[in-house]
């Protein structure tokens, strides 16, 4: 009997360790033969733990599993069982995905290098390996940016830094995923670390590097034990090492855990953290992909960017280029969260409209309340109201409505939720965040906090002034932590104006 138990983070928060044991005992107790996989999660929260069981070959899903349910598994087919879901790929969540970068996550032991590559994994490190002056070119045509907040195209950055001259060149992934409502990162680590492992090496032969880091954030001890193991198994095969796949190329890996601050999430402070350093953000110019790590060219990406790369030198960047829209092409690990029905991970291709990803993937509000407003992009993200829910989801149309596609984090509110306490948590999350190096930033969030309260206290005429400082912050600060603040803020006063004047009426109807 094989059977698999998410060990993925959410799952485990949710009960699998328990499930996983019951299944053990129970399989124990009927003298019964059994394979227990720990997988990564599929991407749907609501279901987990969701436990998979083969059938004929056929991996049929049962969920959400608890120990005292266990016991049906072994019964007969289990078709009977209270909890079956049905073949997993053909539940409508998994059957209407188009899952590239998360192909593997959920289905392969994530530290079996044998079923890695059988289901695909070091192909495009081959591919790569065969013609390395063809990769930057295939990254360049394949649409890909950088998924990490910025959108930035990643041909353009490997370019640079490939083209550049020095001793010695650096690749490091930025996994310190801070953005409340969001998890794609660590559900990638934790599902399938051998992509990110093979993307860094390919990254590595195209701009010629030979040492590379992946900054994961303290707060994530899954991820960091999956990947550590990871990277070991990796260099015992030969993936990683002096000898890159028999290829005489070198390219090793080091894994580098943050404290925690969010301001590290920006490169340069990554850097900074990474040299041991206090984490605050560097003035730009110099960029890192000139002068990144020890001063040396450095390419930094994101988890999804780099996770992606082996995909499309697999297959080839005009595969990749097909799905998307606009100048966002490819596709998008959407991560839905907040007060929604069915939250969780859900790949597909740039297009799609807020409706269709809140109403549609979500299935609306978790409480049956109307939706409010979304807000896109993490906690520095533009809240959208339902009038703009026709927008589609990409780089260029979410930010003609004044808003960030960011790491792609989807966050519901049902009409209770009060906007000027939203406007406040994000001057407030800047406030304590922010590194300090800049004065509009460290100084523009906390009179940020002190006149919103001006304003919830009554003080209408302190609006203008609310909006002339996030004008300041915006084009003042010296990172995206600072200069993003604005957006939610600016994006609740412009929608929602009646939350910020609630008290001002309610005293003038007294």
């Amino acid at each position: 009997m094989r059977v698999w138990v998410p060990g993925d983070a959410a799952a485990r928060a949710l009960g699998a360790d328990a499930v996983a044991e019951a299944v053990r005992a129970e399989a124990a107790r009927r003298g019964e033969a059994l394979t227990l996989v720990r997988n990564g999660s599929r991407g749907m929260v609501w279901l987990e733990p969701l436990v998979e069981v083969e059938r004929d070959g056929v991996r049929m899903g049962f969920g959400p599993m608890t120990p005292e349910a266990v016991p049906g598994l072994f019964e007969g087919e289990g078709a009977d069982h209270p909890l079956a879901l049905g073949p997993v790929e053909a539940l409508p969540w998994m059957a209407a995905q188009t899952r590239l970068t998360f192909a593997r996550v959920g289905v392969i032991d994530p530290l079996s290098l044998a079923e890695y590559e059988a289901q695909g994994g070091l192909a495009g490190l081959h591919a790569a390996l065969a013609a390395p002056d063809r990769i930057v070119t295939e990254i360049t045509d394949s649409g890909l940016r950088g998924r990490g907040g910025a959108g930035f195209p990643t041909g353009i950055k490997w370019a640079t830094v490939a083209r550049a001259s020095a001793p010695q060149k650096y690749i490091v992934c930025n996994a310190d995923e801070g953005d409340s409502g969001t998890f794609a990162d660590r559900m990638l680590i934790e599902g399938d670390p051998f992509v990110l492992i093979e993307g860094m090496a390919i990254a590595a032969v195209a701009v010629g590097a030979t040492r590379g880091f992946i900054y994961l954030r303290s707060e994530y001890p899954d991820a960091i034990r999956v990947m550590e193991a990871a990277v070991r198994l990796a260099r015992d095969a030969g993936v990683l090492g002096p000898d890159v796949l028999g290829s005489g190329l070198a390219f090793d890996i080091e894994v580098r855990v943050g404290a925690g601050a969010y301001v590290c999430g920006e490169e340069t402070s990554l850097l900074n953290s990474l040299e041991g350093k206090r984490g605050i953000v560097r003035a730009k110019p110099p960029i890192p992909a000139l002068e990144g790590f020890m001063g040396r060219p450095t390419v930094v990406n994101n988890v999804l960017s780099l996770a992606t790369v082996p995909w499309i030198m697999a297959h080839g960047a005009a595969a990749y280029a097909a799905h998307g829209i606009g100048l966002s092409r490819g596709t998008m690990p959407l991560q839905i969260a907040g007060n929604v029905r069915h939250g969780g991970l859900y790949e597909v291709a740039f297009g799609l409209t807020l409706s269709e990803i809140v109403e549609g993937i979500g299935g609306g509000t978790a409480s049956g309340r109307p939706v409010k407003a979304v807000q896109v992009g993490g906690p520095l993200g533009a809240y959208f109201p339902p009038a703009l829910f026709d927008t589609p989801f990409g780089y260029e149309e979410v930010a003609g409505q004044e808003g960030l596609v960011g790491h792609a984090g989807i966050v519901v509110f049902d009409d209770t939720a009060d906007m000027l306490a939203q406007a406040r948590f994000a001057m407030e999350f800047c406030a304590i965040e922010s590194c300090g190096k800049c004065t509009p930033c460290r100084i523009g969030s906390v009179r940020g906090v002190e006149t919103i309260d001006r304003i919830a206290a009554g003080d209408t005429g302190m609006i203008p002034v609310l909006t002339d400082l996030c004008h300041t912050m915006k084009w003042g600060s010296l990172c995206a932590l600072g200069g993003f603040a604005p957006y939610p803020v600016m994006s609740a006063l412009t929608h929602w104006p009646e939350d910020f004047t609630a008290r001002a009426a309610q005293e003038a109807a007294e």
